[in-house]
């Protein structure tokens, strides 16, 4: 479970002060996966930093009885000078996971070859998103944390990619941020919508779906 108590995230902006959580109350409950929705800039992606514990809340806090993973898919915390196998053996002992079975999984599902041993800064967009993809699969978690669904590489590795990924958000509960309302639908059991810093909360992820299609046509 992932509980989120008075959260208050805000930003100041050339000299005002702009709120993206407003004392946010919510709980995301164990094995749910849950639809986070809302206009582009009302703060989806901050919230999962907060949750995540990447970004400080300005005040109020996140409780959570279990493991959360990054945001799926990020790159941004690979070490350029360390090879994919290095940075993985990392993050295996970071999360206190067995290395060699990481460093496995990760080398077959990544299908970078030789340039598994290679170091990070000479890969292509492409064989980042390989790597950081297979990394967060390789780790189980209790709740996955999705901002946009993206995949890589060709029509085979995305099948691969695609099985691996609803298989995780069958044994787990998931955050997803998605503009796709088909995504939606298809990972999500609940929905909740962020606007103007509050977040409102929809047992059911169609009723979340038709809240936030009402925003987008006001």
């Amino acid at each position: 479970m992932i509980q989120l108590q008075d959260l208050t995230k805000a930003f100041t902006i050339d000299g005002q002060r702009h709120i993206v959580a407003n004392q946010v109350n919510a709980i995301f409950p164990t094995g749910t996966s849950v639809g986070l929705m809302g206009r582009n800039g009302a703060g989806k992606s901050t919230l999962l930093k907060m949750i995540a514990g990447t970004m400080d809340p300005t005040s109020g806090r996140v409780i959570s009885d279990g493991t959360i993973s990054w945001p799926v898919g990020f790159a941004g915390s690979f070490h350029g000078e360390l090879s994919g196998a290095q940075n993985t053996r990392f993050i295996a002992r970071v999360y206190g996971v067995d290395t060699d079975a990481l460093i496995d999984f990760v080398e077959d599902f990544a299908e970078l070859g030789p340039h598994f041993h290679l170091p990070f800064r000479t890969y292509s967009s492409g064989m980042r998103s390989r790597l950081a993809f297979g990394v967060s699969m390789g780790i189980r978690f209790d709740t996955y944390l999705v901002d946009e669904v993206t995949s890589v590489g060709d029509a085979a590795f995305r099948r691969k990619s695609d099985q691996v990924f609803h298989r995780r958000m069958r044994e787990s509960g998931a955050v997803v941020v998605s503009h796709s309302m088909q995504t939606m639908e298809d990972l999500c059991t609940m929905g909740m919508v962020l606007e103007n810093g509050n977040l409102v909360v929809h047992d059911n992820i169609q009723d979340a779906i038709k809240h936030h299609l009402r925003n987008m046509r006001d």
